[in-house]
């Protein structure tokens, strides 16, 4: 990424930081969320030291970068010892563990290069989570009943606009869930594995936000619903959608 970061700070004529955060599986979850976190907040508290005005502060990410981004800018909504950050830049981010049969999952599934299986698969090897269970977890069983009550308003097909829905989208069956499972994989309704799912006092302090969706992407629907979530609360999102876009196409 170093070439792309180069670019960006010439184009831009910005200050561009690189966090180089520890990698999964060796560094597990939720490390490379504290790292970036203290980069972040060492960045906002040094910026003037880098000719940087603190008061313009952007954070950006890509893909599960996108994540971490999302999920940092979660973590200083009430940090009132920095500057509030700027803005937050969400490329085709991963923002969800609910629902893998949006209508984003259906049409794309096996759409190079982030293929449905491939990207559950990651991501149960960045929680240390046995993968044998995924046809388990493609069928929603993971989430409990009060969950699936909670995340109705945040995580639904209903949400997504009805023109990426003429793909061969078609409603998924509901399944009974499964108590061991939820247990099990607790970890991925957490906010930092998941950030779409933190709760409105949080979303409602973001920053104002640029999303970035690619049609051909499974993670094409949680950029929307997340798009959604921070419009309903009055957030000012910039959205741009790549209509012969790929999940990393950046």
């Amino acid at each position: 990424y170093e070439r792309t970061c180069r670019y960006l700070a010439r184009k831009s004529d910005s200050v561009v930081v690189s966090v180089g955060y520890r990698l999964a599986p060796k560094h597990p979850f939720p490390v490379q969320f504290q790292d970036c976190l203290t980069a972040t907040t060492h960045f906002l508290r040094t910026a003037q030291d880098h000719g940087v005005d603190p008061s313009r502060v952007t954070i950006c990410g890509d893909s599960s970068g996108g994540t971490l981004t999302a999920a940092v800018a979660q973590a200083l909504v009430n940090r009132r010892d920095l500057p509030k950050l700027r803005a937050q830049i969400l490329i085709y981010p991963f923002l969800q563990a609910v629902d893998f049969n949006l209508p984003s999952y259906q049409q794309n599934e096996g759409v190079p290069i982030l293929l449905k299986e491939r990207t559950l698969i990651m991501g149960l090897k960045y929680i240390n989570k046995d993968w044998s269970f995924i046809p388990e977890l493609f069928k929603g069983r993971h989430v409990s009943e009060d969950l699936r009550v909670k995340y109705q308003n945040w995580v639904s097909p209903d949400y997504i606009p009805q023109e990426f829905k003429t793909r061969g989208y078609k409603p998924s069956q509901t399944h009974p869930p499964s108590e061991e499972l939820h247990e099990y994989y607790k970890p991925l309704f957490d906010p930092v594995f998941s950030p779409l799912l933190a709760e409105d006092s949080v979303v409602a302090q973001l920053p104002e936000t640029f999303i970035l969706t690619c049609e051909f992407d499974v993670l094409r629907d949680d950029g929307l619903l997340y798009k959604k979530r921070l419009e309903d609360h009055g957030i000012k999102v910039t959205w741009c959608h790549l209509q012969e876009g790929f999940h990393g196409t950046v």
